[in-house]
């Protein structure tokens, strides 16, 4: 599986995008139809702590399924949207069956 990281407004690190490429992988064992992902990394300039967003897009065929997180930090928000993730590729192998 493909999967490319946009950081906006700021230079993503080496270890938070292997994180990344890592967590996102795992989703495979959900659906092996997985074509890629997309995962897109912002810093809002706000007062409030948790001002790191984080949208993954993933695409599997005649689907797009979509993520989307604000966090105190990323690695976090890739963690919650991959648990959010497993679900709806759980879901959707599930209506592909029936």
């Amino acid at each position: 599986m493909k999967v490319s990281t946009q950081s906006i407004n700021f230079n993503a690190d080496r270890k938070l995008i292997v994180f990344i490429e890592k967590k996102l992988s795992a989703l495979t064992k959900f659906h092996d139809k997985i074509i890629g992902a997309e995962v897109f990394l912002k810093v809002q300039n706000t007062s409030d702590k948790e001002n790191k967003v984080t949208e993954v897009k993933v695409n599997i065929p005649g689907n797009e399924l979509m993520v989307k997180r604000e966090t105190r930090t990323f690695e976090e928000g890739i963690s919650l949207a991959s648990e959010s993730l497993k679900r709806q590729l759980k879901r959707t192998k599930e209506k592909q069956r029936v």
